[in-house]
């Protein structure tokens, strides 16, 4: 390591926003530990940063950050390695999907378990780190569904929102710091989001649930948006170009629907707002 490496780690750097942004920091000179929860799918990590020529700026780890008991042994083996970490980019997360009414409370607690409770375990980790250095950045990968939340998406927009709730609070407890939080909140993106990383509620797909019909019509309007997802590299570059500011907003929107979602919301009166929203899902 060259003594004047930034160090940064992402999590969930196996596939969309997570490899994205693991590569564009690279190339903008950090050194990455990229993190999976399986090793085995490092593969498209490593072929899109030998394609970019940073291959060897890479140290891929396993990291599962739900197993929030091994989280600070991990971060200090990274910070043996490296000397620091000046970046902590907390992607790793999933959607689950479903109507309120079929899904199980074990659904929604694993759904918080990951997306909030795995996030707030590895901000922490690297916290003593960063309080030392006098310095660093915590990046939280959320969604405009960390702002308003949509049908279906209950459970994923309870556990951003409870992230960006926290991260609020972070980011003015370690100000003083040298530490500086930042929320990057993507619309609708091509990552896996949509198909390997959704889990749809049990119930939702019973022959009995009572919504089967009106969930059916939610993901043919879902698979309706397909062609219309925007290239995730767009967040990449979005945050390294936070990583590198030593002064970062707060919040940072980022897609043309997310922000006409939000102007939508800021504008129309509830009542309005809802019913548009509920026949544009095909629910209503």
């Amino acid at each position: 390591m060259m003594a004047n490496d930034k160090i940064a780690v992402v999590t969930g750097s196996s596939s969309g926003i997570g490899l994205m942004t693991t590569v564009e920091l690279a190339l903008n000179g950090y050194r990455v530990a990229a993190t999976m929860r399986d090793l085995g799918r490092r593969g498209r990590l490593e072929d899109a940063a030998q394609k970019a020529g940073v291959r060897e700026r890479l140290d891929l780890r396993r990291l599962d950050i739900t197993e929030s008991d091994s989280l600070p042994d991990i971060v200090n083996a990274m910070v043996r390695d490296h000397g620091r970490i000046d970046v902590l980019v907390n992607n790793a997360g999933f959607g689950t999907g479903g109507f309120v009414e079929d899904m199980s409370l074990a659904e929604l607690r694993h759904q918080m378990e990951t997306n909030f409770f795995g996030n707030v375990a590895m901000s922490k980790a690297v916290l003593p780190v960063m309080r030392a250095q006098r310095s660093g950045h915590i990046i939280q990968v959320t969604s405009v569904a960390g702002r308003m939340a949509a049908p279906l998406l209950g459970a994923y927009a309870a556990s951003k929102f409870a992230l960006e709730g926290w991260s609020e609070a972070l980011r003015i407890e370690v100000h003083s710091l040298g530490i500086r939080v930042v929320l990057v909140e993507p619309g609708d993106y091509d990552t896996d989001i949509w198909d390997r990383n959704v889990v749809i509620a049990r119930q939702a797909t019973d022959p009995s649930s009572p919504n089967r019909e009106r969930s059916q019509r939610f993901v043919e309007f879902v698979q309706s948006r397909a062609a219309k997802r925007r290239d995730p590299l767009e967040v990449a570059r979005l945050i390294a170009r936070v990583a590198s500011d030593s002064n970062p907003k707060l919040r940072y929107l980022i897609g043309p629907d997310a922000k006409t979602q939000m102007l939508f919301r800021a504008l129309l009166p509830w009542r309005r707002y809802e019913r548009m929203i509920a026949r544009m899902t095909r629910i209503g």
